[in-house]
């Protein structure tokens, strides 16, 4: 019909009463049209209507239905429309929407939009037309609908899928999602279509886990732009009991890595294609991070509108334990969380700092979350700059490292509002005043301006903001910042620069004041600044002639500034090498040279004029030609001048020169010979060998003889002595020439005689201040804690034994950190391990290390002297020819000295300052003597650590064929009659820094720094005879074979330590076994001094608490570690004599016995709370094996409690106390759990579990009672706790039997007041009681209220 009315309507017309007016004529179809509310216009005029659309419909169907020719009279409409509707305007009218009919009565009844007719009429179930907007019979149109599925192509088929939730009905939608869920296995095209269509579906619990789960399989597979509506699914609906579960498998196979991978391809293949291709190619890669951004979207509505995502998603992070498993989806979406829920933030914050610390969240791995998905993280940057602040402050440097590595991503990844929101936040921290927040900072700025200096030069108005905030930086940080402005003020030729005229009216300001650290800070900021200016780059160098000559003028009045413009000058060469223009750097040379020769050398004669404290001599002439010409350096007339306070001299106006710039000085002078001679030294090779002007230094029997002014002098004396050779090692360490080789290796010998003669000097000047040697720091106004070794005479020693002896008589006697009198061993330890000389002689010798800030700092390349074999010196006579020659070799001594400032040096580098934070204590006192190590960036240490992998390894093989020699030699004894009591303590100190440097190498090396790559190249290095490691393992071994060989218990544990450093993350199982086994070999052996005595003290106890939690941590199985120290070593140890010892675990006695049950019930503690919670889901089997575990948890805790009733120490109570109360809290909250569902099937061991942890229970309310009757604060407050974990452990076993109706197995009785040899204890309660009594009836004035019972 609609057909034939197309090849008509043009030609065939309907009368109409006016060209544009109503449709006039008597059809069936226009009178019912109009009856029901339509009024048909011609034209072109919209058709009318007056009624609702709703009401017209239900009118016509009900004119239709109740027509007398009804139902003939609907093929009479529908010939009645095809009349209508073939003129060309009507139809028109017909398809428009029809026009509301404003009248008065029906304004208020037509909606503003209505359908056309036609629409309206499709719309009628009489009329049937097929086109109905609702569904009449949805099972069949499903039906049909999924027939069409399997044979239609996929446009269609993705169309019906999409529209199969409007059409089913509710009893339809579980059978038609089963059957589209067989299609999501069959076709992966359909993914999309089905997934989104099973969303909008309710789903059982059953299919919505399967299809679920089918989804999770397809994900790694899945499109890039399918991947969003995949895990929109996953995450739709999921239950709180199944979200950690879900979240986990969502992580796993969700990988953000193969998203990366096209976006990298399509980058790299555009280089290689025409522009038109790269363009198209770059749209690509648009899309593609549009996915990866749509995918966070998704998760971002998850975790905000569906609860209990957040909390799983952080749970099932927090649950993965290996490293390797940690992804960059962690991270993005962790920092999702944080922005999206606030109640989540501090989880979060917990969360990555204990995450970072383990390496599970490396920077590289920020680095690629920042490079990869900048475009996602974007909207993340408030949480970015909030998390990053957090961590500034934290006092874990790998947390603060992190923090920085966070500012230096966002500001190299995001655009400019965030750039100036990370430098403001950056100069917030340095001027905020915390020194390591200032350290932090500084040091990303200075990465900034080095790898972004034109984007930084946009924010130098906020960094030079900080000039006002001057007066909390230190030096160094100084120093930091002048590099920063200098670079920012001079790139980019900015002659003019506002940053310029700043720093040089700052600088000249500090540089006119008298305080002393204003000056300081002048001289470091311009000669950092002048550097800026004087490298070839600038060309400035008439500027720079100006800036060099005012700050000479400004420090030649002060000894200490003129020292301190030395060092800053040296420094800027160092730094600037190759890059200084050589008309600069002939000025400073050719005023130092001068200098120099003319300050502090002479000609070597036989007398020396002048009047001096003590007699000029001569000493440490390395050149045995002592004819015309050999010179000398002046140091003793200078101080003695310094020191009478001769300031100038009368005869002429130069300034008297102070020893203060001897060391600097020459410091310089070397720096700049290197420079101009491209690294020889030959100019200036006679230093290495000349002899100083000192005195006779044969000080035995004499200091007491001497005035405090002489001592004190002779300590100066000594102190720049010893800072001459220094630097003069320095110097030379690194020249080939085996003549100057053994000069630097004798030099070596001289410092560590010189040391040990300071000493005794220093012992013997008490409140002495050595002069400054390090200039860059601020003035130490006060003197070092001495530690000096005072010989005890010998009736003191014998009263300390006999004391001691009692002491250790005691049963309860403890060394923790609760017993006062816990240190008190450790002096005796101290006095018997000292040099038997010292003990002859009398003489007392103060340790040097709280003197480390008046010692010159030595440079890395020192420690390639431990490289150097055997050398030989040759002696020459008369006429130059080898007359003898004299083998010089590295010995313990200097060997000890070497490696204890690589080791401080190492330590300082791989822990910074945020680890070293200490109440109450200067941060810049603790950075002094490490000023040329922190201007050398991590990489560059690293490199060095490498390069001394083998000399180290060589000596360490020497260590340990001494000590098994030894050994051999003495038949296993270490306190042997043929025991050179001072060598062996000089090898077994080589031995501890041996491995305490061994340690900080390879944990400098996995420290997170790119040298392990580096590491692993050059491994093969370290040529040995005992192994040649080249892998991880290999390595392993290599340590390994030195456990026979380690001469002390401190060795024991730091070699322990070394190979847990060592060992691989994760750590494999077989080297968890080693290490666990290693340790117990060294519990297990016994410990001797060479006095023949035990270890003991306080040392000895946190090394013994140290290596049992290794231990503990590395056993496979802690339950039955725990049982088998308990049950065989602690009755072994009852069963000695007071001072015997467990023959298992010689390491065990009764002073060391707090340690070992600490350590045992904390262990205890943390492996229960490890075993998983019973489920009524559990089978038998996993029921009964849980069983067993806590069988074996509560056997060791009954034993450990009991222990309590033969070591009733104090320190053994509140261990008992605290750790008693957090293992009944874990057993109620793990174990109970698990007895409520097995109790039906187990219920013998259950029983028998009950009443075994009973009988311990019953001995902690002991406790309590027992720490009532003592009135002990510290161990009353662990009572309250514990009797309420107790009492809930009552009524939770009751719950139980009423769980598995058993309530009359269940009786409360009331305990008795017993002591801990469960002995009664009522009856002083009971006196307390009439006493009360009494008082009340006899009044206040009475003897009885003065009365006072002791309980006891």
């Amino acid at each position: 019909a609609f057909s034939e009315t197309k090849k008509s309507r043009i030609s065939c017309k309907e009368k109409t009463s006016a060209e544009d007016g109503v449709v006039e004529n008597n059809s069936i179809f226009e009178q019912l049209i109009k009856t029901a509310g339509i009024t048909l216009n011609a034209g072109e005029r919209q058709n009318d209507i007056a009624v609702d659309q709703a009401t017209f419909q239900k009118k016509l169907c009900q004119n239709l239905r109740k027509h007398p020719f009804y139902p003939h009279v609907v093929q009479e409409f529908v010939s009645g429309l095809e009349t209508h509707i073939k003129d060309r305007d009507q139809f028109r009218n017909c398809l428009l929407p029809c026009a509301p009919v404003r009248g008065e009565g029906t304004r208020n009844l037509v909606h503003s939009y209505c359908e056309s007719l036609i629409k309206l009429l499709l719309g009628i179930e009489t009329l049937q037309f097929k086109w109905l907007d609702k569904i009449l019979d949805s099972k069949d149109l499903v039906m049909k609908l999924m027939q069409m599925v399997s044979v239609s192509p996929a446009p269609i088929q993705h169309d019906i899928i999409t529209s199969l939730p409007e059409i089913l009905e509710d009893s339809q939608q579980s059978e038609v999602a089963r059957e589209v869920s067989q299609l999501l296995k069959r076709d992966n095209r359909l993914t999309v279509p089905i997934l989104d269509a099973l969303s909008s579906l309710d789903l059982d619990a059953g299919l919505l886990a399967e299809v679920r789960q089918s989804a999770m399989i397809i994900v790694p597979a899945v499109k890039l732009e399918d991947l969003p509506v995949v895990i929109k699914f996953i995450l739709h609906n999921i239950k709180a009991v199944d979200a950690v579960e879900v979240i986990s498998a969502l992580r796993k196979n969700l990988d953000l890595s193969s998203c990366i991978l096209p976006l990298q391809m399509l980058s790299s293949q555009s280089k290689l294609k025409s522009q038109p291709q790269t363009s198209s190619s770059t749209s690509q890669v648009s899309s593609s991070q549009n996915c990866v951004k749509l995918l966070f979207d998704v998760i971002k509505l998850a975790v905000r509108f569906q609860k209990g995502i957040s909390e799983a998603w952080i749970k099932a992070i927090e649950n993965t334990v290996s490293v390797s498993d940690h992804k960059v989806l962690d991270l993005i979406v962790l920092l999702l969380i944080h922005t999206t829920n606030t109640k989540s933030r501090k989880q979060i914050e917990r969360v990555l700092r204990n995450k970072i610390p383990l390496g599970c969240v490396p920077e590289q791995l920020l680095q690629s979350a920042f490079r990869n998905h900048s475009l996602v993280i974007k909207d993340f940057f408030p949480s970015i700059l909030s998390l990053s602040q957090t961590f500034l402050h934290s006092a874990d440097p790998c947390v603060v490292s992190f923090g920085s590595c966070m500012y230096k991503q966002a500001f190299a990844a995001f655009d400019s509002y965030c750039q100036q929101e990370v430098v403001s936040a950056l100069v917030t921290h340095v001027c905020g005043g915390n020194d390591v927040e200032m350290d932090i900072s500084l040091d990303v700025l200075t990465d900034l301006v080095t790898l972004h200096t034109s984007s930084l030069i946009r924010y130098a108005t906020f960094v030079k903001n900080i000039l006002d905030y001057t007066e909390k930086l230190n030096p160094q940080q100084i120093r930091k910042l002048f590099y920063i402005l200098g670079e920012l003020a001079f790139s980019q030729r900015q002659e003019d620069s506002y940053i310029q005229d700043d720093m040089h009216m700052v600088i000249r300001k500090w540089l006119s004041s008298t305080v002393p650290k204003c000056k300081q800070m002048g001289i470091i900021g311009a000669i950092t600044v002048a550097g800026s200016m004087a490298a070839k780059r600038w060309g400035r160098n008439r500027t720079c002639q100006l800036s060099f000559n005012l700050l000479y003028y400004c420090c030649e009045q002060s000894p200490e500034a003129l020292a301190l413009y030395y060092d800053e000058l040296a420094n800027l060469i160092e730094k600037q090498k190759g890059n200084l223009d050589s008309q600069i750097l002939e000025q400073i040379g050719k005023s130092v040279v001068e200098d120099f020769s003319n300050d502090f050398v002479v000609d070597l004669t036989p007398a020396v004029d002048g009047v001096h404290l003590f007699p000029v001599k001569s000493l440490y002439n390395l050149d045995e030609d002592e004819s015309q010409g050999t010179i000398v350096i002046n140091l003793l007339p200078l101080l003695s001048q310094n020191w009478l306070g001769k300031s100038v001299d009368e005869n002429t106006t130069r300034i008297q020169v102070s020893p203060e710039c001897l060391s600097p000085s020459f410091r310089l002078l070397r720096l700049y010979t290197t420079e101009q001679h491209n690294g020889s030294m030959e100019e200036i090779d006679a230093l290495l060998g000349c002899p100083l002007h000192l005195t006779d230094l044969e000080i035995e029997g004499k200091l007491d003889s001497l005035a405090k002014q002489e001592r004190e002098f002779l300590c100066s004396l000594l102190f720049h002595a010893l800072n001459w050779f220094r630097e003069v090692v320095n110097a030379f360490c690194q020249q080939q020439d085996l003549e100057m080789k053994g000069k630097v290796l004798t030099r070596l010998q001289n410092i560590t005689e010189l040391q040990n003669m300071l000493g005794k000097c220093l012992a013997a000047s008490p409140g002495y201040v050595p002069p400054r040697a390090i200039f860059d720091c601020e003035a130490l106004e006060a003197a070092p804690t001495i530690n000096a070794v005072v010989l005890v005479k010998k009736k003191k020693t014998e009263k300390k034994q006999k004391s001691e002896g009692s002491k250790d008589s005691s049963a309860d006697h403890s060394q923790m950190e609760e017993n006062p009198e816990g240190n008190q061993p450790e002096a005796e330890t101290t006095q018997l391990e000292k040099d038997t000389t010292e003990k002859k002689s009398g003489i007392p010798l103060v340790q040097l290390q709280s003197y480390r800030a008046f010692f010159r700092e030595l440079d890395l390349e020192v420690f390639t002297i431990l490289h150097c074999g055997l050398l030989t010196k040759s002696i020459l006579d008369s006429e130059m020819h080898t007359e003898a020659r004299e083998i010089v070799q590295l010995g313990p001594a200097e060997l000890v000295f070497l490696l204890d400032d690589l080791c401080q040096k190492l330590e300082h580098i791989l822990i910074p300052p945020a680890a070293k934070r200490a109440p109450f204590l200067k941060v810049s006192c603790r950075k002094i003597g490490f000023s040329h190590l922190c201007q050398r960036s991590s990489q560059e240490v690293a490199q060095c650590a490498v390069e001394l992998l083998k000399p180290l390894c060589n000596h360490m093989e020497n260590m340990h064929n001494y000590f098994q020699a030894l050994l051999t030699e003495n038949q296993g004894v270490v306190d042997g009659p043929r025991v050179n009591i001072k060598e062996h303590q000089l090898m077994s100190s080589c031995y501890q820094q041996l491995l305490q440097a061994f340690r900080f190498l390879f944990g400098l090396i996995w420290a997170g720094t790119s040298s392990l790559s580096l590491y692993m190249c050059d491994i093969s290095a370290m040529s040995s005879s005992l192994f040649f490691p080249v892998t991880h393992s290999e390595s392993f071994h290599y340590l390994l074979n030195f456990q026979h060989s380690v001469p002390n218990f401190q060795c024991a544990l730091t070699l322990t330590q070394l190979l847990i450093v060592i060992a691989e993350k994760p750590v494999a199982s077989w080297k968890k076994d080693k290490i666990a086994s290693l340790a117990k070999q060294f519990l297990c052996q016994s410990w001797m001094q060479l006095s023949g005595m035990r270890e003991k003290g306080s040392q000895f106890s946190d090394a013994l608490h140290t290596l049992l939690c290794v231990y503990m941590e590395h056993t496979d199985n802690i339950l039955k570690a725990v049982e088998d120290i308990s049950s065989v070593g602690v009755p072994e140890l009852i069963n000695s004599a007071n001072d015997g010892y467990s023959s298992t675990y010689p390491t065990l006695t009764r002073q060391t016995f707090p340690v070992f049950f600490q350590v045992m019930m904390a262990q205890l503690e943390n492996s229960v709370r490890s075993i998983s919670a019973g489920k009524p889901s559990d089978s038998s089997e996993v029921q009964l094996e849980k069983l067993l575990h806590w069988n074996m948890a509560v056997r060791d805790f009954h034993i450990l409690v009991n222990l309590v009733k033969v070591f009733d120490s104090r320190p053994v109570l509140s261990v008992c106390l605290k750790y008693g109360r957090l293992f009944v809290e874990a057993f109620l909250k793990l174990a109970m759990p698990l007895l409520d569902y097995s109790f039906k099937k187990h219920r013998e061991d259950v029983q028998s579990l009950l009443k075994t942890l009973q009988l311990s229970t019953r001995q902690l309310h002991h406790m309590c009672g027992h720490s009532k009757i003592h009135q002990d604060l510290g161990l009353t407050n662990h009572v309250p706790l514990l009797k309420k974990s107790l009492e809930q452990f009552v009524y939770r076993v009751k719950a139980m039997l009423a769980f598995n109706h058993c309530q009359e197995a269940f009786w409360v009785g009331i305990l008795k007041n017993r002591d801990l040899q469960v002995r009664i204890t009522a009856l002083p309660v009971l006196l307390l009681w009439i006493l009360s009594q009494l008082r009340k009836i006899s009044g206040p004035d009475s003897d009885l209220s003065c009365t006072r019972v002791n309980p006891e």
